[in-house]
């Protein structure tokens, strides 16, 4: 008999991961237990920006016309723990209030909301980023609360998405990690995720079975490290502004270096997001826990280095416009709210965290992003908003470039200037064309470019 899978949690994660299983041709049931939610994915809306999130919806979620039915939403948790046998936890571990460390309440609450309704044989696999260690103590928790007792097996499978192709990054996983306790129950569950990955494990994709600890670790390593590289470059864009240096040149020759590689050598205003920032912070505080934090000290410098460049922009943006002690009386223009591009996300963002130090100093911000102004809006209200990037810059004293959308390197220059009070834009994400900003007038400033 094929499988059925239900996700638990419908937020980035969890409604990609359903509506790509159903994309699989298996049947799914998601749930969450925000009514909003399940309505809006009952009718193939999503409630974020994800492209190719909401046709993959549409082309499955039951009741909608032309659809395969496959996909159905439920917030009952004794209808999800009858209808699987295979539950994916999907719900998300922010960091918590004043701390470093992750908040495990959503997860905790899932796995024993789930588990006293499981009567049956199942297995419940554990995407969420969690601290290592969680597995095992979940385990435990399933095998005290589930009627079925021994007969409901747990592994992890970590989530691996990049926002803005996470989608793809579902139906084609450059690797597949399954962490399973060693014995018969194990063994049994990694032959169940390898069927359920069947379809990407045909296609190439890598299968790495593990156990509790290491699958955990992965995540949190890969983050680490991806924040690492992004800090280092920026690192060196702060020296190159000392040196009088040039950190795009830098970064190019150090790509050609097979050992580092090109990407993620873009200098700029730094990382942010919901995983990132929340990830390296919630893995030094568990290395603390268990008596490992000298292994991570770097981290902090890593954190450090990013939050500095943040303030960096905001300092190049007072001098460019020739403010002192504040932005009074300044206009500024800020191209970019999301962390990152192809994304409505908003958390963390570098982006706002720039507009919304300008603003405090006395700045007229205004902003524009082809996606994110909807939760932008919503975290800084005080800001000013524009329907467009021209809207943006009318009258600007200087123009700030935070998020690297290609619609923004695709704008005409000859077009704003005609729009903005001075001819004058600050490159934080060195993503612009710098010889066409300036053959239509402008001065451009990047940084980690002091002389570019």
């Amino acid at each position: 008999m094929a499988l059925k899978i239900t996700v638990i949690g419908t937020g980035y994660l969890g409604a990609t991961h359903a509506a790509a299983m159903a994309e699989l041709g298996f049947e799914v049931l998601g749930l969450d237990v925000v009514a909003e939610k399940i309505e809006m994915l009952s009718a193939g809306r999503v409630p974020m920006y994800e492209p190719g999130l909401e046709e993959l919806l549409h082309k499955h979620v039951a009741g909608i016309e032309g659809s395969s039915g496959r996909l159905r939403f439920t917030r009952d948790w004794a209808e999800a723990a009858d209808f699987g046998d295979v539950h994916f936890i999907c719900v998300n571990t922010p960091q918590k209030h004043g701390e470093y460390a992750c908040d495990m309440s959503y997860v905790d609450s899932a796995v024993e909301s789930l588990a006293r309704h499981l009567r049956r044989p199942a297995l419940v696999v554990g995407k969420s980023t969690v601290p290592v260690g969680s597995a095992d103590r979940l385990a435990a928790r399933i095998a005290e609360l589930a009627p079925a007792g021994g007969e409901v097996e747990l592994a992890w499978n970590p989530e691996f998405l990049r926002e803005g192709f996470a989608v793809h990054d579902t139906l084609h996983p450059d690797r597949l990690v399954v962490g399973v306790r060693a014995g018969a129950g194990g063994e049994r569950a990694e032959r169940t995720l390898r069927e359920v990955y069947a379809t990407p494990i045909a296609e190439g994709s890598p299968f790495v079975s593990t156990d509790f600890p290491t699958a955990e670790l992965v995540k949190t390593s890969a983050n680490s490290f991806l924040a690492t590289k992004i800090s280092f470059i920026n690192a060196m864009a702060e020296v190159c502004e000392a040196a009088g240096g040039d950190v795009v040149k830098l970064a190019e020759a150090l790509g050609h270096d097979e050992r580092i590689g090109k990407k993620f050598l873009r200098a700029g205003i730094g990382f942010g997001g919901g995983c990132l920032p929340k990830d390296i912070r919630a893995f030094m505080a568990r290395a603390g826990e268990l008596g490992a934090d000298q292994a991570l000290t770097f981290l902090r410098e890593v954190d450090s280095i990013n939050m500095r460049r943040r303030g960096h922009m905001v300092e190049l943006a007072r001098e460019a416009v020739g403010a002192d002690s504040s932005f009074l009386g300044k206009r500024v223009a800020v191209l970019g709210a999301t962390f990152k591009p192809d994304s409505d996300d908003v958390r963390d963002s570098p982006a706002l965290n720039v507009a919304g130090q300008i603003h405090l100093q006395g700045g007229q911000v205004t902003v524009y992003d082809p996606k994110g102004m909807a939760n932008a809006k919503r975290l800084f209200p005080t800001l000013g908003y524009a329907d467009s990037a021209l809207d943006a810059v009318r009258g600007a004293d200087v123009v700030l470039h935070l998020t690297e959308w290609s619609e923004f390197r695709e704008l005409d220059p000859t077009t704003l200037g005609e729009a903005v009070s001075r001819r004058l834009i600050l490159d934080g994400r060195n993503a612009l064309d710098p010889e066409r900003w300036r053959a239509a007038g402008w001065t451009y400033r990047a940084m980690g470019r002091p002389r570019a």
